[in-house]
């Protein structure tokens, strides 16, 4: 399965606004990984991920964001998960990361 990422910067409320759909696992983190770190080597912003079209994330996704979270967090930065489906909302919490990322939805 593949993922698509839509990105684009919220300059009103200075944040970038991301959406992802399908899947993202070991296929398709790198691919999120490169996008979300060329986000923020152009401007370190606060990210809202919208994942209400995402189906899947397995381990490797999660990781994938956990590293651009650390970057971010150098300048109080932070992540925000919205919309998230109930599979992968469980995903955060059973791993925990719910605490770490701002889980919203």
């Amino acid at each position: 399965m593949s993922m698509n990422i839509d990105s684009k910067l919220n300059n009103e409320n200075s944040f970038w606004d991301i959406s992802l759909r399908g899947e993202l696992d070991v296929s398709t983190a790198d691919k999120l990984k490169e996008h979300l770190h060329n986000l923020a080597d152009e401007k370190i912003l606060d990210m809202k991920i919208n994942l209400e079209n995402l189906d899947y994330i397995d381990s490797t996704g999660l990781g994938a964001m956990i590293g651009v979270l650390k970057k971010l967090k150098t300048d109080n930065k932070e992540i925000y998960i919205i919309n998230p489906k109930s599979n992968v909302k469980k995903i955060f919490t059973i791993t925990g990361l719910d605490k770490i990322f701002k889980v919203e939805g």
